[in-house]
């Protein structure tokens, strides 16, 4: 981890120090159908890490040996070419993992994460957690659970780059966003993302992308920035995906 992360112990002392990081773990998807009793336990085992905005939270090839959760803030999984392009493959934001266990034989993460803005993790290093895996099957099967979705997810944007119109696959695509990453403003949900990262999510070109972002924004359906996407009515851009 980086030096300039900021690592400390995961407070326990009062119900009020508590009250809020149980909230966010037990609408986590990997901490599903755990008692509070038992989120208290594992979060215990915690250690909590702070990071700034762009900052590099793991690499591609380093060594994955922990698992992370988001207590605030959002992250970007990208990954380099072996010709050094830089691809965006999802996103990661509140309550969700952003890496998890490797087991007992230690594997390289095939992707990069980094900080789309200040936020917290908490980490459990892989020690402690076999424990809490040995003490709680529940969590077990959700991690088996929360890859199997990751890996139905990834399909299903396969399926829609060989079948789907650009447009179709694009509101799909900022739907899913909203839901994992986005911000609400005043103006509607609010997508952090280029351009460039956007067209590379929908497998298609930045002139496309470009293209189809300045009709919606004619049709009131975004709102297109430099580096963001503004959805004012999600449902209506929901409609895009009907037809």
């Amino acid at each position: 981890m980086s030096k300039r992360d900021n690592h400390s112990r995961v407070a326990t002392s009062t119900d009020g120090d508590l009250r809020k990081p149980l909230r966010t773990l037990s609408a986590s998807a990997i901490f599903a159908g755990l008692s509070q009793r038992e989120l208290t336990e594992i979060l215990s085992y915690a250690h909590r890490r702070t990071f700034a905005c762009d900052q590099l939270l793991y690499s591609q090839g380093q060594t994955s040996r922990s698992l992370i959760v988001l207590q605030s803030g959002s992250v970007k999984h990208t990954q380099r070419s072996s010709n050094g392009d830089e691809v965006l493959l999802r996103m990661s934001g509140t309550g969700e993992a952003v890496t998890l266990p490797s087991g007992p034989n230690a594997c390289n993460h095939t992707c990069s994460a980094r900080a789309i803005e200040q936020g917290a993790a908490w980490v459990w290093e892989y020690s402690r957690l076999q424990d809490l895996l040995d003490r709680y099957p529940q969590l077990l099967a959700n991690i088996i659970h929360l890859l199997a979705s990751r890996l139905q997810e990834l399909e299903e944007r396969v399926r829609e780059i060989a079948t789907e119109r650009v447009a179709r696959r694009l509101a799909l695509v900022l739907i899913r966003l909203i839901k994992q990453v986005g911000k609400n403003t005043c103006d509607g949900a609010e997508v952090s993302l280029s351009r460039a990262e956007l067209a590379q999510m929908t497998g298609t070109t930045l002139f496309t992308i470009s293209r189809v972002l300045s009709r919606w924004a004619e049709l009131g359906l975004v709102v297109s920035k430099r580096e963001a996407v503004v959805i004012p009515d999600a449902r209506r851009l929901e409609t895009v995906t009907r037809r």
